[in-house]
Parts: C-alpha cells; structure tokens; sequence
C-alpha cells in the first residue's frame, strides 16, 4: 500500500466549478487540503449540462487553478451529478445462504444487493447509487453487516438512486474532454453530507439541505444510514432572478444586491434602511431601494425551498422527527437568516456545516460552499483505502471517514 493518497473532488455547479485535491499520509491522521481552484461555471444550468464546449472551459480553468496551488498534475477525480432528472426509491433483496453451514459470507450480500437492484429502471435512466440500509436474517432486523452470522434467509433494504442516461455521458464527456478520468458519480446530497455530518448526528437522524444555484439537495439520515433522498428544483439562482425583478435591475447586479445585502428575515431589519443600486451600477441616477424590500424577496423564495423540504419530510414520514435536525450547505446556506427561518419552516433544530477536522490550506475551504467537493475527496480517499462496504454504483456512506483513517493509519506505518 503507498505512504500516501491523493484524491481530487471535482464539484460541478451551475454557477461555480470547485476543485479540492486531498492528501492522506501515513504521518498524519486527517487529510490534507494541497490545492483548492474556483472557477465560474458556464454551460450548465440547474445541475444540468446545457452547452459542453462551455462546461469543459470550465473545468479545465478550476481544475487548473488547483494544480498551480498544489503542484500536483490532476489525472483523475471524484464528480458530483445533480439535477431534476434525479429519482430515488427503496428496494427489497432476498436470497437463500448458500453455505450448507449457514454462515453468510461476502457473497450471499452481494447477491442481496444484486437482487435488490432488480427494480423496474426507465431506458432512459441508469443506477448510480445502491446504498445497503440494513440486513435481515431470518427475520431479524437491524443488522449493519450480517457477514459471519448465521442464517437461512438474508433481506437487504436499500436506497437507489438513478439519474438520467444522457446527463450522464454528458457529464462524463465534459470531464474526459478536461483531459480527467472520472473515477465515480457521486450525488451532490451525499457528497456533501460525507464533508460535513458526524457519525452521531447520522444516528440519531439529520437531514441535510445543500442549496446549490439551480437545484438543492435534501438527504435523510437515520440509524446511520441513508433513509431517503431528493432533489428539490429551487436554488440560489431563482433569488437573483427574483431579486432581479423585484428591484428593476439586471442579473449581475440582483446577484451582488444577494451577496452583499441578502437577508432571509425581513423582520432582522431595522428602521428603513436603503441602499443605492446607482452606487452598484456607477450609474448617475440615485435609485434607492429599502433593505427591507430585499429581504422580504428573498424570504419568499427560500420559504417556497424550505416548504418544499418540509413536503418531502412529511412523505417521509420524518417531518419533525429528526433530533439531529438540518444541517444547510451550498452557497444559500450563507445567507443571514436562512438558519432561523430554517428553524420557523420546518420545526427542526438547524445550523450551517463546515468542512472540519482537516489540515492544510484549511482557510480556502472554510465555506458552506466547498461540502461537496470536500466530501467528494473524502469519498475517494474512502474509496482508495476501501474502509466501508463499495460496489460498483457506488459506496455507502453510512460510515464516519474520520473515524476509520485513525485504525487504517497503522498500517501505513513500517
């Protein structure tokens, strides 16, 4: 085994492309942060790849900031996918132990997991994650992993996860013509729960809400596993354009009035305080406009986002029921306000996620906005050192990275 991994998450939004390249050593129990590039994206809109020579543009400038910050020639890289093409649904697997001991080994749970993904799959769409939620042997439930134990029947509950099969080549096709091998999708949600949730708040029930620009993802956790998953069609960008309307302005400038002045709880403002879109634009007409104005606008579109988690809580059956609560990420999670109104929406206790317990260029990364491409490499660093349960779809991530690195250190050592 080498001294040492490096693996590169590659997050691929639809307003900007970030690029994490981590390092584990043999020296040092938690990954090292060696290069981090940002770069606008162009030619995707909501998650989706809308224009290919754009994209590639795209990730070639973050990619290439990242190589220059670390010295390392990127080869490869974890990727996320997202959009409204992405579906979800839980599936059943049953087979008989094959041993005529009874003991089940690594294959009868590969069988399980085979049988399991013997669901109906459009044409159109392809399975990029089969997620084990928990085994059952002969009835008994709650098993984590049942190899070793002994039984006549194994049942596997798992969470599938399926995107459509164009955006797929698409995205593949964007990331090799980069000149990079695609080592695996990764669903945003998942990515960036890997980047920021604790093994504790996964077992006592989380959720996490990653408000990207033109979709956000909401992942349920429980018992330490995936519960459930969606893709909600509302992000950062509906803001700009809602903000670009309601105050007569263009894109670039309702997207600075959001970063600089975005507030998501009109109530927080005080007096009438205004700003000068004339200032922002170096125009010469005076045009003020009230805080509060702004912030009653971007109240109203991250209410209809939070309703819409809210909605899949409730088919979920988890609405209320989380003791961990939410934890936001992505670049609306920045918001001011956007916790307590949390907080009002969905009954739930909530906060903002950081990336944590890493070293390095640790102040480049420090952001809501970098979960994903963080947990990417977290995911791959997983992946390389084979610390959980992996198949071809994809890995499980129902177990806390941090954790295993300390154990897998040891053998690094002479």
């Amino acid at each position: 085994m080498p001294r040492e991994h490096i693996v590169v998450g590659l997050d691929i939004g639809t307003e900007f492309i970030r690029t994490t390249i981590g390092q584990l050593t043999a020296e040092e129990p938690h990954p090292s942060i060696i290069g981090v590039g940002v770069a606008p994206a162009s030619g995707l809109r909501r998650g989706n790849v809308v224009d290919v020579e754009e994209t590639v543009k795209s990730i070639a400038a973050s990619v290439e900031e990242a190589e220059r910050t670390s010295g390392v020639s990127v080869g490869s890289a974890y990727v996320n996918i997202s959009g409204g093409h992405i579906e979800s649904q839980n599936s059943r697997g049953v087979v008989a132990v094959s041993r005529a001991d009874s003991e089940i080994g690594s294959e009868d749970v590969s069988r399980a997991v085979e049988a399991a993904k013997a669901v109906a799959v459009p044409s159109n769409k392809d399975i990029i994650h089969v997620i084990p939620r928990e085994y059952i042997v002969d009835g008994q439930e709650g098993i984590k992993d049942p190899i070793g134990m002994s039984g006549i029947r194994l049942e596997v509950e798992t969470h599938i996860i399926t995107a459509a099969t164009p955006q797929i080549k698409n995205l593949r096709k964007c990331v090799y013509q980069a000149g990079i091998e695609l080592e695996d999708l990764v669903l945003s949600g998942l990515a960036a729960a890997q980047g920021v949730l604790g093994k504790r708040q996964k077992e006592l029930g989380v959720a996490i809400l990653d408000i990207g620009a033109g979709v956000s993802d909401l992942v349920v956790f429980e018992e330490g596993d995936v519960f459930a998953s969606s893709v909600l069609p509302v992000g950062g960008s509906h803001v700009t354009n809602d903000l670009a309307i309601g105050l007569k302005t263009d894109t670039d400038i309702a997207e600075r009035v959001k970063l600089e002045y975005g507030h998501a709880r009109p109530g927080d403002i005080k007096g009438k305080e205004t700003i000068d879109l004339g200032e922002l634009t170096q125009g010469d007409e005076e045009n003020k406009v009230a805080k509060k104005l702004i912030a009653e606008i971007v109240e109203a579109r991250m209410t209809e986002l939070l309703g819409l988690a809210k909605k899949q809580l409730k088919s979920m059956d988890r609405d209320g029921k989380l003791p961990a609560g939410v934890v936001l990420t992505g670049g609306g999670a920045k918001l001011p306000g956007v916790v307590d109104l949390a907080k009002e929406q969905l009954g739930l206790p909530a906060q903002v996620g950081f990336p944590s317990d890493l070293k390095g260029m640790i102040d480049k990364v420090d952001d809501p906005s970098f979960a994903t491409s963080i947990g990417l490499m977290l995911w791959g660093l997983d992946n390389n050192l084979q610390l959980r349960t992996t198949n071809r779809f994809g890995s499980l991530p129902g177990v806390q990275y941090l954790d295993s690195v300390k154990s897998v250190v040891k053998r690094f050592l002479p």
